[in-house]
């Protein structure tokens, strides 16, 4: 077993290891940093789909709902494969999982350069992208936190969930650049593009244990040794389902977080844009403030996960989304061709609060379901794309019947309503509803 920075191999769990030295940084902290840059990189695709609309509609004919239904495909997928890549990971470990799952996102990403029909649409960047992207998902970074970080563990999750939000950052402005410039074809090859830089970081510098190094997670002087390879992932994925399925705490963390990804993913980051350019404001500055709102974002959820250290999760869960339903309320009424103070308010609020839901549930997650907390938050994060894939279908649908978005910008704030009461009945002494074997 490699020795580094000092720490004796260790063989048995319950071995101390030496004191560390100070002066050095735990490798935990590097693979963290190796994470948060394939997150980052893998990103460039979350900036896309609020873009494609109106060219493809342009282009092709196609209605906003059709070309929704392929968006709303790739955010279900991106949700239903997460459990199955959590229990992946433990099969093969993380490296080989996330390495392919950038090869599929960036195939699918330039495979939509030859399509003619919208079924095409579908499978490339629905089915082919979602696929890929349901492995870089948020079980991701609760495989990564729960293995390398004993101590703050709310913290990592809060940058790691950021780091998609700092892609949108990066590569949003660009992509509607390129969209105005050069064509939708332009957003295809950045994509693929990002995940090519990418896999090389991965593939080098990725770590899959601390055992593997000889190590105790950080925040821990006890050695834990590396788990053995876990068979049969689809039956671990789906028995972690049925139990999970037979507590209301998790139909509670579920159904709120569906709301999440409605009020998010489906609505925000696929229908702003469309949205305020149906009001007069152009493309690129719509896709400038959803950048702002990752700027905002980065901000919201570390602090979250900071919080979520020290205070209540499902309180925190309540008042996350009581505040952004009342936001969107007032959405309809800040729409003008131009950007005006109170957009700026609405832009900055909803930055901090857009996935700080993440580090709280989590951490629900890990307290009530124990070792299986990755693979059961991989399913509640399969609701939260079911919601975002409905909504993205269905706000295209009505724009299209309507002629506008306002009806499910009201709809979406009370929806927010309901998420804030779910998050307040989740049981606070839930921590032994199951045991980690309990999912065999």
């Amino acid at each position: 077993m490699t020795q580094i920075d000092g720490a004796a191999p260790a063989t048995e769990p319950g071995v101390a290891h030496p004191p560390r030295d100070p002066g050095r940084v735990h490798p935990a902290w590097w693979v963290a940093l190796v994470s948060f840059l394939t997150i980052l990189g893998a990103a460039a695709f979350t900036a896309a789909p609020g873009l494609l609309i109106e060219p493809l509609h342009a282009e092709f004919g196609w209605s906003r709902s059709t070309v929704g239904l392929g968006l709303s495909v790739q955010l279900v997928l991106y949700g239903l494969v997460a459990p199955f890549a959590a229990a992946l990971m433990d099969r093969f470990g993380i490296r080989p999982v996330v390495a392919t799952a950038l090869t599929v996102i960036g195939a699918g990403s330039l495979s939509t350069l030859w399509m003619t029909q919208p079924w095409q649409f579908v499978l490339t960047w629905g089915v082919m992208v979602g696929a890929g992207s349901g492995s870089m998902a948020l079980a991701f970074t609760a495989t990564v936190t729960q293995r390398w970080f004993v101590h703050q563990r709310g913290l990592v999750s809060g940058v790691l969930t950021a780091a998609t939000a700092s892609g949108q950052l990066v590569f949003l402005p660009l992509l509607a650049w390129l969209v105005e410039g050069q064509g939708w074809h332009a957003v295809s090859v950045t994509v693929a593009l990002a995940c090519a830089v990418v896999l090389p970081l991965v593939l080098l510098l990725l770590r899959d244990h601390p055992a593997d190094l000889g190590l105790a997670p950080y925040g821990s002087a006890t050695f834990v040794p590396k788990p053995p390879p876990l068979h049969g992932a689809v039956q671990r994925a789906l028995g972690a389902l049925w139990m999970a399925s037979r507590t209301g705490t998790f139909w509670l963390l579920a159904g709120a977080f569906a709301i999440c990804g409605a009020t998010t993913n489906g609505l925000i980051r696929t229908h702003f844009v469309p949205s305020a350019h149906d009001h007069g404001m152009g493309i690129t500055v719509a896709a400038s403030l959803l950048a702002v709102v990752g700027i905002f974002d980065v901000v919201g959820t570390i602090f979250s996960g900071w919080l979520t250290d020290r205070f209540s999760a499902r309180l925190l869960l309540v008042v996350y989304y009581t505040l952004r339903g009342i936001a969107l309320l007032f959405l309809p009424a800040l729409m003008a061709p131009e950007v005006e103070l109170p957009m700026i308010f609405f832009i900055v609020f909803y930055g901090l609060d857009w996935v700080a839901t993440v580090p709280p549930t989590l951490a629900l997650c890990r307290e009530i379901y124990g070792d299986q907390a990755p693979v059961v938050f991989g399913w509640v994060l399969a609701s939260h794309q079911v919601g975002a894939g409905i909504v993205a279908w269905a706000g295209g649908l009505v724009r299209d019947t309507t002629g506008s978005y306002d009806t499910v910008w009201y709809a979406a704030g009370a929806l927010c309503a309901g998420a804030a009461l779910m998050s307040l009945v989740v049981r606070r002494n839930s921590a032994t509803i199951t045991k980690p074997s309990a999912a065999a």
